[in-house]
């Protein structure tokens, strides 16, 4: 599984080995996809480590940097199908080992994986909060994780708005279950609106900033919002 010892090299710079044939019936999107899935070195790399998804390098190599998941924390990960981040999350708070725990959530299914306590629900139901809270039986979270995404519209605007709302509905959630010093993580994209919720996020951490890890596809307007240092406010 990846990890700090072994982090993955840039694999910038690599050209296409496979190629996919125009068959009848394939859109050419869905070729351009499945072509990008098979020469998508990551994808090889997750598959070869029995992670769940490229998106488990991402965290990694965020928190190789920013050193937020440590043994003994309490994480909580939204959007957290197929589990990728998960098994990073379970891999550094040592879950299996009994040490920190993973909360994993998701609208959709996820296959069982060890040191994940897993919770299908849909986090924008106005109850979905309430029932992770009391879930976690008052533990304390350490960080909350947001790999969030909405549909795709292929309006680019759009697409923005509707990520940076579930960004906002992460945030909400992550200022009440967050202890002091804790740290929030959560996707959104380019196009503007970003600067004002890190404008907001000011107000609660200590330290905020944008990052993209080298696993996100250099052509993607994806980019992720790190806050640490949580500061809480019982007047919240």
């Amino acid at each position: 599984m990846a990890s700090r010892r072994s982090r993955s090299p840039d694999r910038s710079g690599r050209s296409l080995r496979v190629k996919v044939r125009r068959t009848k019936g394939r859109t050419n999107s869905s070729r351009r996809w499945l072509e990008r899935q098979l020469n998508d070195p990551y994808v090889a790399d997750a598959k070869r480590e029995g992670l769940k998804s490229r998106a488990a390098f991402k965290l990694a190599e965020i928190d190789d940097e920013y050193r937020f998941l440590k043994p003994g924390y309490v994480v909580v990960d939204l959007g957290a199908a197929p589990g990728g981040w998960s098994q990073i999350a379970v891999q550094r708070v040592e879950a299996v080992e009994g040490n920190g725990a993973v909360l994993a959530i998701d609208q959709h299914g996820m296959d069982p994986l060890p040191g994940v306590q897993f919770h299908k629900l849909d986090f924008l139901d106005d109850n979905a909060p309430g029932q992770i809270i009391g879930k976690l039986g008052g533990r304390p979270v350490s960080v909350v994780l947001s790999d969030m995404a909405a549909h795709a519209t292929g309006h680019r605007q759009t697409d923005h708005l509707r990520i940076i709302a579930l960004c906002e509905s992460a945030l909400d959630f992550a200022r009440r279950i967050l202890e002091p010093g804790g740290t929030f993580l959560c996707k959104v994209l380019r196009g503007g609106t970003e600067a004002n919720l890190l404008n907001v996020m000011k107000r609660d951490f200590a330290t905020v900033r944008h990052v993209k890890p080298k696993a996100s596809r250099d052509d993607s307007a994806e980019l992720y919002v790190l806050a640490m240092g949580f500061r809480r406010s019982d007047a919240r």
